[in-house]
């Protein structure tokens, strides 16, 4: 993220996963193609993840958000949060 955009985004279920990992990517200005080699997937396997978030595993998880520049952080969720069960 540039310097100045700080931003937090709730994550409840995997289309809001999806989400997150394509607004960011094309926030970067990166393609499909260019992330691919940075995760060391295919850019045909980061196509398929991006549609299918459930299958991304921690390892993908930990790597993508280094390569996007992003935070990930569990929380205790709060009373008020609803129990949503997506995944």
């Amino acid at each position: 993220m540039p310097a100045g955009r700080h931003s937090s985004f709730l994550l409840l279920t995997a289309p809001h996963l999806r989400l997150l990992l394509v607004n960011q990517r094309k926030h970067l200005k990166l393609t499909q193609t260019q992330l691919a080699p940075r995760l060391g997937l295919s850019q045909n396997r980061v196509s398929y993840l991006e549609r299918n978030p459930t299958d991304i595993n921690v390892r993908q998880l930990l790597s993508w958000r280094a390569v996007l520049g992003l935070d990930l952080r569990l929380e205790e969720r709060r009373p008020a949060e609803e129990n949503i069960s997506e995944w």
